[in-house]
């Protein structure tokens, strides 16, 4: 579904991503784990074009997006994006800020994102919240509203950045329970998180990043249990 090509990115003199090829299939749930700044959050970003990349090609079903006339608004509607800090507008209610994209897109229309966007509040238990802002919401609430907001486009794969680091530790399992229930539904992850629990339950495929690369991948079970890397060792025996 996205394929990476030579991905580099730099800051100024710091190099994010170093020369980074990987790929992503439809319905495989990937993990993204390493040490805070080892360039995680910016791979993610990469893949919708949030970052721009400074050198390498990306490739979604089929289509290079970091080529010349790529509607890119375009290809965000087909992957959702789920924000450490929630990013939701307060001055709309909960349903409007779920509806907006959908009705603004013409991907639905107002009646049709009313009745989708009520559907996906019950599917996370917050059907009463329809009428309320984000301000009355906790962290916890927002976070799941975040991830209804991103899946009433109906996308094609959900991107998560560190979804639960903002949250209090009581309200990460809420959060965490909606994304296992989309991973069991199929739905195509990237994940980027430090809770290596849902990385053993859910993923795939984990990827260990550190200094811009992705130095060692393997399901849970190669990753946790035998990791080759020195490296990935000693992380691991810091976070487990």
């Amino acid at each position: 579904m996205i394929d990476i090509k030579n991905l580099s990115k730099s800051f100024g003199d710091n190099h994010v991503l170093r020369n980074i090829s990987e790929h992503i299939n439809p319905g495989e749930k990937v993990v993204i784990v390493g040490p805070s700044g080892s360039g995680k959050s910016t791979f993610l970003r990469c893949l919708n074009l949030l970052e721009i990349p400074d050198e390498g090609v990306i490739t979604f079903e089929g289509k290079e997006i970091t080529g010349q006339d790529v509607d890119i608004n375009k290809i965000r509607q087909s992957m959702g994006m789920v924000f450490q800090h929630f990013n939701l507008f307060p001055n709309m209610t909960v349903m409007k800020n779920i509806t907006l994209a959908p009705v603004q897109t013409g991907f639905m229309k107002p009646e049709e994102a009313n009745e989708s966007a009520l559907a996906l509040l019950s599917r996370v238990g917050l059907t009463e919240k329809a009428d309320a802002y984000p301000s009355s919401l906790s962290g916890g609430q927002k976070q799941r509203i975040a991830i209804v907001r991103a899946m009433a486009m109906k996308p094609k794969v959900m991107l998560f950045d560190e979804p639960t680091s903002a949250l209090d530790p009581e309200m990460v399992g809420e959060v965490l329970d909606v994304m296992k229930n989309l991973a069991a539904e199929g739905m195509t992850m990237a994940v980027v998180t430090h809770e290596m629990g849902f990385a053993k339950e859910v993923a795939d495929r984990i990827l260990f990043m550190d200094q811009g690369i992705i130095l060692e991948q393997g399901t849970p079970d190669e990753l946790f249990g035998n990791p080759r890397e020195e490296r990935t060792r000693l992380f691991l025996s810091k976070v487990l």
